[in-house]
């Protein structure tokens, strides 16, 4: 039996791929190993949505090289689909395949074993127009379960370089992903976790059809579905109907990834973003009213080319204001090739990194301050693993529908579960709680689903 291996960097559609790839594989009688072990095949997918991802995809390329010289060396991802020739011109790489005809990867490695030619599989992304259909029946030991709905992003922000590895916003047929949804949580998954390049844009290539009505589909139709997580939404995407969803829904969750960015109008117009601070403002107000207790989580760029001082302010003052529970911060880097990267006024290092601690320990405070909350309440969490900081006490951790980590005693049958937990103590970034009980409806079915699989 052929043997292969997986490493994933980047994002959570690339963990996503990853997995759809590997039931390509499992399909075709391959049995899946450790990395770190000697392979037939190695696959390594890709991120280039930094400078340092390219680097770090290419270190783990060398590695898979060295650790089995006679393997069969396959790389695909966004760094494969936007350098092709940079992969190739290493030595030991034998197939390139980019973000589409992944499904093509095992006829290339038949073929390369016959020709023992290196195989560039990288074609135009740009012309591509319709969704790649793969299916990902289950994970591997996760307890969220990822369902990609769309491909692509037609923003083309002046920091990034995704529209050129990702191409053009593609949205999958929603019968698809309802059929999905339906097959996850009859394997046993009680969240979906809905994923995409650009999630929130979902339909925007489809006639009367929008994100609205696939989240009321996915509500309405996904028999046995408790928790329906969007990964990431824009501002632009957070419509009057997508707020009266949210309000209408028991099964959406009260947390909403909004990548802000900026929070200055004059730096939003650098960046090519497509909306104001006023208009985000006025749609964190009317989900606030539509779902109480929401988290909003979010991403930021610190030292943007030319961001002043009092931009930075601007921006640091935004987020203070409206309360953000949690920030994913990250200093300005040059992407090369976009035009951001090609930009006067480069913000000096050391002025970008004091700025970063600075946001760093604002979105502390507003993390203890927004679970302070909470405390002394009673909400669901679906345990996910073991506390590994306290290993032998029995603890385990899991995320409550609003996105607060929950550190409680409870026991390995309960992974996967929706179980009921008293916020015992407030805190960042844990929460120390106390198990009440097991939702009884959800009692047993991931289990029996995974001693079947």
């Amino acid at each position: 039996m052929s043997t292969v291996a997986f490493h994933t960097l980047g994002c959570k559609v690339n963990h996503y791929e990853t997995e759809a790839i590997w039931q390509l594989f499992k399909e075709n009688g391959y049995e899946r190993v450790d990395f770190e072990q000697a392979s037939d095949v190695y696959v390594i997918n890709t991120c280039t949505v930094t400078n340092t991802g390219d680097k770090k995809s290419r270190q783990v390329i060398r590695r898979a090289i060295r650790k089995n010289p006679d393997a069969v060396i396959c790389v695909t991802g966004c760094y494969a689909q936007t350098s092709p020739a940079e992969i190739m011109a290493i030595p030991g790489v034998d197939i390139v395949v980019g973000t589409q005809d992944r499904i093509k990867m095992l006829e290339y490695i038949e073929q390369y074993k016959i020709e023992r030619q290196p195989i560039n599989g990288v074609g135009n992304i740009m012309k591509a127009r319709v969704y790649e259909e793969l299916e990902v029946p289950t994970f591997t030991d996760r307890t969220r379960a990822s369902l990609k709905i769309q491909e692509g992003c037609n923003n083309f922000c002046t920091f990034c370089i995704i529209p050129w590895a990702r191409g053009l916003m593609r949205s999958r047929d929603p019968k698809d992903v309802i059929k999905q949804a339906q097959s996850l949580v009859d394997a046993g998954y009680k969240e979906i976790v809905l994923t995409g390049i650009h999630t929130g844009g979902y339909g925007e290539d489809m006639k009367d059809y929008n994100f609205a009505m696939l989240l009321r589909e996915l509500d309405e139709k996904v028999v046995g579905l408790k928790r329906i997580r969007i990964s990431s939404i824009e501002a632009s995407q957070i419509t009057d109907e997508v707020i009266e969803v949210l309000d209408k829904s028991d099964k959406i969750v009260r947390h909403l990834h909004i990548p802000l960015q900026s929070g200055s109008n004059s730096v939003l117009k650098r960046m090519r973003r497509k909306y104001t601070m006023e208009f985000f403002a006025e749609r964190l107000t009317k989900l606030h009213q539509a779902l109480p207790g929401l988290a909003v989580t979010s991403d930021v760029i610190v030292g943007f080319p030319g961001e002043t001082e009092e931009e930075f302010m601007e921006t640091y003052n935004f987020i203070k204001e409206h309360k953000f529970s949690e920030l994913h911060v990250f200093p300005y880097s040059k992407r090369t090739g976009t035009p951001a990267a090609r930009m006067e006024d480069q913000v000096d290092e050391e002025v970008k990194n004091e700025r970063v601690h600075r946001l760093i320990s604002l979105s502390d405070q507003l993390a203890k301050e927004y679970a302070s909350r909470f405390e002394d309440e009673v909400l669901e969490v679906i345990p996910e693993e073991r506390y590994k900081e306290e290993p032998g006490k029995g603890l385990y951790v899991g995320y409550t529908d609003n996105y607060l980590k929950v550190v409680f005693e409870a026991t390995e049958e309960m992974i996967g579960q929706i179980v009921k937990v008293k916020i015992n103590k407030a805190g960042y970034p844990y929460n120390k709680g106390q198990f009440i009980r097991v939702l009884e409806e959800t009692v047993n079915v991931f289990q029996d689903a995974r001693l079947s699989s």
